[in-house]
Parts: structure tokens; sequence; C-alpha cells
């Protein structure tokens, strides 16, 4: 990738802390799986870090899809009102068990970090 800045590890994610990160979240992967999904992390925080880079004038008006943002095509704020659902029954008799209004989920193994 080019115009990185001086400085800049383009290797921010090492096999190290992808191995660790791959460990916290309980995944297996294959030794090709897991070098490829560390290459394309790799690859999207080093094309964020070159948005990063891009020189943007302070007196640029901000916008919406390149059209400019201002209050007269703004959207008003509109009142936050609740209103209660009416598919609450009909969702919970979906669930394969249920205590009181509550789903019951299985438990999911799991094991302390150090």
């Amino acid at each position: 990738m080019t115009g990185t800045s001086p400085g800049f590890d383009r290797e921010r994610i090492t096999s190290e802390i992808f191995s660790h990160l791959v460990e916290l979240a309980a995944l297996e992967l294959k030794a090709d799986e897991a070098e490829y999904l560390r290459h394309e992390l790799n690859g999207q925080l080093n094309a964020i870090h070159e948005l990063e880079n891009i020189v943007i004038d302070d007196q640029l008006p901000i916008s919406s899809h390149g059209v400019p943002y201002h209050g007269a095509t703004a959207a008003g704020l509109r009142e936050d009102v609740s209103e209660p659902g009416s598919l609450a029954d009909d969702i919970l008799n979906q669930a394969p068990q249920l205590e009181g209004r509550y789903v019951v989920v299985p438990d999911i193994p799991h094991r302390e970090l150090e």
C-alpha cells in the first residue's frame, strides 16, 4: 500500500497478538485461515490509517452523501414516544422454553480467562 506515513508499522496485528485474540474469542482456526484473517485485518487497518492521513480543510462544511448539511435541509427532531408492541406474546410463543415471560437459553460452556 502506498502513501503510508513514516514510522507506520504496516503489521499492527502481529501473529502473537492475533493468536491471543483468537484464544480470547475461543475460535478454532487452521494456520492458513488465521494468517489470511490476520493479513485481511492488517489491510483494513492500513486503509483506515490512509484515510486518517487525508488532510481536510477546517472550513469545509459538514455534508451527508455530498449534500451540504444545514438546519434547512435537516429533518426536525421527533418526539421520543414509547409505544408498547403487540407482538410480545406471539414472539414468546415461538421460544422452545419459557420461565414466566423469560426465554430460557442453554448454558454456554466457558472457561475463566487468565
